[in-house]
């Protein structure tokens, strides 16, 4: 059974590091328990584990998309129309 880091699984996963980081945060991505070697805390992933996140990675909603979906057509802007100018007066010579 192979073992990986956080960030091998992140990118096993095809995610970055930071937003795996977040999602663990935020508790919507189940981890396995925190070790501690000389003074040093990490995860260690298994291949089970990394299939289990990427079973749930669908489900996630990422609510950051979403709302900017909702203002953007909402908050629709007007065609531009061109303003019409004062026509110059030719100067006689």
């Amino acid at each position: 059974m192979k073992q990986y880091s956080t960030r091998e699984a992140a990118q096993k996963l095809g995610l970055d590091f930071r937003t795996m980081q977040r999602r663990i945060a935020d508790g919507k991505i189940p981890v396995p328990p925190v070790q501690s070697l000389g003074g040093v805390q990490f995860r260690i992933w298994t291949d089970q584990d990394i299939e289990h996140v990427r079973q749930i990675l669908p489900k996630i909603a990422n609510g950051r998309k979403m709302r900017y979906k909702k203002q953007s057509a909402k908050t629709k802007t007007p065609a531009r129309v061109p303003v019409p100018h004062k026509k110059r007066k030719n100067k006689k010579k």
